[in-house]
């Protein structure tokens, strides 16, 4: 072998365990992420306001135009909008998880809510805190699905 293509093998070698031990040192993190996404969309599903809870920071905000005014909500607002009970139409609703990435201690979610009457695009803001994911942020558009005639 000739200097130059051992020079490239072990710098290839080197740059590959660096890799290897950096991914050792910062596991994935997007399982634990999901907990709190997969949370609130059991709570879309079953109307508990507790999953809310859990799922959302205590202080997080969410932000939204309705009737073409910008409005927000705190955590516990929008936990008080959950019955305890399943939506009457919830076997007709469809709840999907588009994306998930994350980087380092924070993450984004987009999630597309199909209900009879309206499709929602939901984008989440996570952050781990004391080593526990949480929503700190959501905002959301709904569209309404034209009627059929």
């Amino acid at each position: 072998m000739n200097r130059t293509f051992k020079f490239l093998l072990l710098s290839l070698a080197l740059v590959l365990g660096i890799t290897g031990l950096n991914a050792l040192a910062q596991p994935d993190e997007t399982a634990a992420a999901r907990i709190p996404v997969e949370m609130y969309l059991k709570a879309q599903a079953t109307g508990d306001p507790e999953l809310i809870r859990k799922a959302f920071h205590p202080e997080a905000k969410l932000f939204f135009n309705r009737d073409g005014k910008f409005s927000q909500l705190t955590r516990d607002e929008f936990a008080a909008r959950f019955s305890g009970k399943p939506a009457p139409d919830e076997a007709q609703r469809k709840r999907t998880i588009d994306s998930l990435t994350v980087t380092g201690d924070v993450a984004v979610a987009k999630l597309t809510l199909d209900y009879p009457n309206a499709v929602l695009t939901d984008y989440l803001s996570l952050v781990k805190i004391d080593g526990e994911w949480k929503i700190v942020n959501k905002i959301f558009n709904a569209r309404s699905k034209a009627a059929k005639p």
